[in-house]
């Protein structure tokens, strides 16, 4: 895997069917562009338990989720997970090409996710509490 995110503790993921095959494009699609990125995608992709839409569970992070998080020194931040066209760092909305939007996909809440800034500090965030989007939109 690559520096990004290599030294995160590797939780089990569950992707549903649906976000799989779109995420799997989705990484091919950037490979020129972010080889980075798309390559940790992929790799995710590639460890994970993969669901049928309707049999996933409310708690896990899926694309559109939105999610809390608890850091060590007591911040709370929510995001939403989001494709990379829809991102918006202003309305926090995570792109899940990059480090903590790839960190976050398939994760459940309770379980800590670890993952690299771009200055290069390895960083971590409890997820405390995951909603699902009522309208989950394709990429």
């Amino acid at each position: 895997m690559q520096a990004a995110t290599q030294s995160r503790p590797r939780n089990q993921i569950l992707v549903s069917d649906a976000d799989h095959n779109r995420l799997i494009g989705l990484a091919r699609a950037f490979l020129e562009r972010t080889p980075e990125m798309a390559e940790d995608l992929l790799a995710e992709m590639d460890r994970a338990r993969i669901a049928a839409e309707a049999a996933m569970p409310a708690d896990v992070v899926r694309m559109g989720s939105t999610v809390t998080l608890h850091d060590a020194e007591g911040s709370v931040q929510r995001v939403m997970l989001v494709y990379p066209a829809e991102a918006d760092i202003a309305e926090k909305r995570i792109s899940v090409l990059t480090p903590l939007g790839t960190a976050l996909i398939g994760t459940r809440a309770g379980r800590v996710v670890s993952w690299r800034s771009r200055d290069g500090r390895v960083l971590s965030a409890t997820i405390h509490a995951v909603e699902q989007s009522s309208s989950r939109g394709a990429p």
